[in-house]
């Protein structure tokens, strides 16, 4: 997690002539018998560095830029020792925010359903996922890219199950609930976000650079649409045969 201190150890007790330490193929420090410990100046770990006289390696105030494999090197007379440490250093989970936009029916002037799109902005490493009660409905993963995550989900307007949106990885988790009450009263045939102020700010701005989420919602609405005119279509075709 951002912000704790990790410490790669050597588990090695005996004398040592050299011990030096790469971040991929970038040297950040080192122990020489002759001229003791020293750190190279690369600059994500300026001032976060401290090696013992193991020549264990702890890294302090860890950021996500300190996410990678961590080489060690140990000469000991003509012999050489080498060991790989993978290193993953998560940022804080935002809270999900939630947009709702309501379906209205073209055969009455009932509303019929809701979409549910949850978001998530600069994250990495996680999955968003959709919850009916303990129930996975859909998810979505993203591992590699600092970026956005948005999910849609359709509910009928007066379903009174319990839904949830998740954000999670390997180490934290957070949630957004929606309760029977919240589906049944959220709104009218408007737009409307649950969260802070803050987080709707930055979700409107993601969201109208989110082409991935847009599409989402368009395919969703377009579906419903489509799923409608044809049962209007076949109303119509079902009265024209009764006057034959």
């Amino acid at each position: 997690m951002e912000g704790d201190s990790v410490t790669l150890k050597t588990d090695d007790k005996q004398r040592y002539d050299k011990i030096e330490w790469r971040f991929g193929e970038e040297r950040i420090a080192g122990i020489k018998e002759v001229n003791g410990t020293y750190y190279d100046e690369v600059w994500r770990f300026r001032g976060r560095l401290q090696l013992n006289h193991t020549g264990s390696l702890t890294i302090r105030n860890t950021t996500t830029e300190h996410t990678g494999v961590y080489h060690l090197s140990i000469n000991i007379g003509s012999a050489e020792i080498t060991r790989s440490y993978r290193v993953t250093v998560y940022a804080p989970l935002p809270i999900p925010v939630i947009f709702i936009y309501t379906l209205q029916s073209s055969l009455s002037s009932e509303r019929s359903s809701r979409i549910f799109l949850c978001s998530v902005v600069n994250v990495r490493h996680v999955t968003l996922s959709w919850y009916k009660g303990n129930s996975l409905l859909s998810s979505i993963s993203e591992s590699d890219l600092n970026i956005s995550l948005s999910l849609p989900l359709e509910v009928e307007y007066h379903d009174k199950n319990i839904y949830s949106c998740v954000v999670n990885n390997p180490i934290r988790k957070q949630t957004r609930h929606l309760s029977n009450t919240e589906l049944y009263w959220l709104g009218s045939d408007s737009v409307h976000c649950c969260g802070t102020a803050e987080a709707v700010i930055r979700l409107v701005v993601t969201a109208l650079m989110s082409v991935a989420a847009v599409a989402a919602i368009v395919v969703l609405v377009y579906d419903i649409k489509s799923r409608t005119e044809e049962k209007r279509t076949n109303i119509n075709l079902g009265h024209r045969s009764d006057k034959i």
